[in-house]
């Protein structure tokens, strides 16, 4: 003989189906995952390109007073502030206003390359050993700039730019 809550166990309708929730929630799970996944690569590595080039490029522009003319702040700050923090010492940085010249080219031009998607690996290379150099310089910036700035940098020489840029135009000579 049977008691009553074993026959309303038995025959109850969660006998007959199993529980939704646990079958639910993979399947759930599975499709978003499966939409994140049909996002064309193009779109992030186009965002981590514009990421990277606008820090720079702003940093760039206040480098210069007009076309080719550095600014004295420039000036003054890596002939007089910026230090090379190099085995445990600090050096001046070697020859001040070439390497001001340089960086404020480079902040300018890499960057604008990223943003066209034009020869991204080597834009984004060249941004990768500034950072590397800024690093060296102001040592304390690395978790808040220099570590997501370099981040950024390595993925767009690894992956490329995507297909939204100019580099998906040129093609490849040689294979």
């Amino acid at each position: 003989m049977t008691s009553a809550f074993e026959r309303s166990s038995a025959s109850g309708p969660s006998a007959s189906a199993p529980p939704a929730p646990r079958t639910a929630l993979p399947r759930l799970v599975g499709r978003a995952e499966g939409l994140l996944a049909a996002i064309p690569p193009a779109l992030p590595l186009l965002g981590l390109r514009l990421a990277l080039a606008v820090p720079f490029f702003f940093s760039g522009l206040t480098k210069w007073d007009g076309f080719l003319t550095l600014s004295a702040g420039a000036h003054f700050l890596f002939e007089e502030e910026f230090r090379l923090h190099l085995f445990g010492g600090t050096y001046p940085y070697p020859f001040p206003t070439l390497m001001a010249a340089a960086a404020g080219t480079g902040e300018i031009v890499l960057p604008l390359l990223l943003v066209a998607g034009l020869f991204t690996r080597f834009a984004a290379l060249g941004l990768l050993l500034m950072t590397a150099v800024i690093q060296l310089t102001v040592p304390e910036g690395w978790a808040n700039f220099h570590l997501p700035w370099a981040a950024m940098a390595f993925a767009l020489v690894v992956f490329g730019g995507g297909s939204l840029g100019l580099d998906g135009l040129r093609r490849p000579r040689f294979r």
